[in-house]
């Protein structure tokens, strides 16, 4: 495992590395780029071994017999989560967006609205808006260096309207890792407004030194007919393009409601996004994301070292990849703190207001990368930030 490895991104069709000029105006010969969800690590060898046996074969038919594959699923929610799925609960979907969109489409219509809080990840506003659904938007408080919700104000802003609330957890962009305490207060919520739960579970893996994840299901099991769990191996990994996403319901009224859409939708999964699955939930897999999120750490405590030094801060990261930064305390406009990561240090990042409300004068980085390359784009926030 060697993470120091810089492996060159560019023209490969890399969404993070080829699109920086498009989408942020940043040179993609000189720009560094810090804002997609992927790593710049190779991932476990047993993921290449996968395919390296699908290659052998040489054919690339339907797969079928799934039984291997949702043991592997079973097996690593049991041993890293403390949590028993049964291989009957789980659904294969195109990737975690795809398993949230169909959710919004299974559990609820049009004109319906859904329960977001923010700042939270964009695609679900993304998702929800071209459902022709709206957006019940429900702000996170900040309880000192983390998000904490604030269940009364949000109850007073329902309006019967609502039909699903999607938690993400651990939080993306924050990285807060939700408490038991925390959670059995989302399901009281959720169960005094009528709410299907959505608990997107994506970055359960990504835990810094000393962080737990609780899986909802484990901390409210008596919600379990009202509650939907999204799992994947796509973040863990490194495996984003495989886009092979786990939505797991426990009920099996709501199981057969979501079976039911996704027949009439035809969607069934890759073989290789299987495959790749099984590979990584794995022992080898398990030392691959530890020693990843301990040299993750690493760079963590060298970017937030800098953050100091420029007089900002970053929000303490309990989970994820992804720092999430305060630029207020520079007294500088949010398109002039733009500009100056964009425009002087060339560095493609994430703007706050992507993530709706709270995120004005926030930017979200990516620390996933080798340490070479984050200590070039230190370099240059210090001196973007110089003055």
């Amino acid at each position: 495992m060697n993470f120091d490895e810089i492996i060159e991104r560019r023209n490969t069709h890399s969404s993070k590395w080829d699109m920086m000029e498009k989408l942020f105006g940043v040179p993609a010969e000189e720009g560094i780029a810090m804002w997609v969800a992927d790593m710049d690590f190779r991932p476990p060898h047993a993921a290449r071994q996968a395919l390296e046996r699908m290659l052998d074969i040489g054919i690339f038919g339907y797969y079928g017999d799934d039984r291997s594959y949702h043991d592997a699923i079973c097996w690593w929610m049991r041993s890293r989560h403390g949590w028993d799925v049964q291989p009957e609960w789980i659904f294969s979907t195109h990737g975690l967006v795809n398993g949230t969109a169909l959710c919004i489409d299974t559990f609820s219509e049009p004109g319906d609205d859904i329960v977001l809080f923010a700042p939270v990840y964009h695609a679900f506003a993304r998702v929800i808006g071209a459902s022709g659904r709206g957006i019940a938007e429900c702000r996170l408080a900040v309880d000192g260096s983390r998000y904490r919700f604030d269940f009364e104000s949000y109850s007073a802003r329902m309006t019967g309207r609502e039909k699903i609330a999607i938690l993400c957890s651990p939080q993306n962009p924050g990285g807060t890792v939700w408490r038991r305490d925390e959670l059995r207060q989302m399901a009281e919520f959720c169960v005094r407004h009528n709410l299907i739960l959505i608990s997107d579970e994506i970055h359960n893996d990504l835990l810094m030194p000393g962080s737990r994840h609780m899986v909802t299901h484990v901390a409210a099991p008596e919600i379990e007919d009202r509650l939907v769990v999204l799992t994947a191996t796509t973040k863990s990994f490194n495996l984003a393009g495989a886009h092979t996403g786990n939505v797991i319901i426990p009920d099996g009224r709501l199981r057969k409601r979501f079976a039911r859409r996704m027949e009439a939708l035809g969607i069934s999964p890759n073989s290789f996004g299987l495959f790749l699955a099984e590979a990584v939930y794995s022992p080898e897999g398990a030392a691959w994301v530890d020693a990843a999120m301990a040299y993750i750490n690493e760079n963590r405590k060298l970017f937030d070292a800098c953050m100091n030094e420029i007089g900002v801060a970053s929000m303490p990261l309990e989970a994820t990849y992804l720092a999430w930064v305060d630029f207020s305390g520079t007294g500088l406009s949010e398109s002039e703190i733009s500009e100056r990561i964009k425009g002087r240090a060339k560095i493609a990042a994430n703007r706050g207001t992507t993530f709706g409300s709270g995120g004005e004068n926030f930017h979200r980085f990516n620390l996933a990368t080798p340490r070479p390359v984050l200590e070039h784009a230190i370099e240059r926030l210090r001196d973007a930030f110089a003055d």
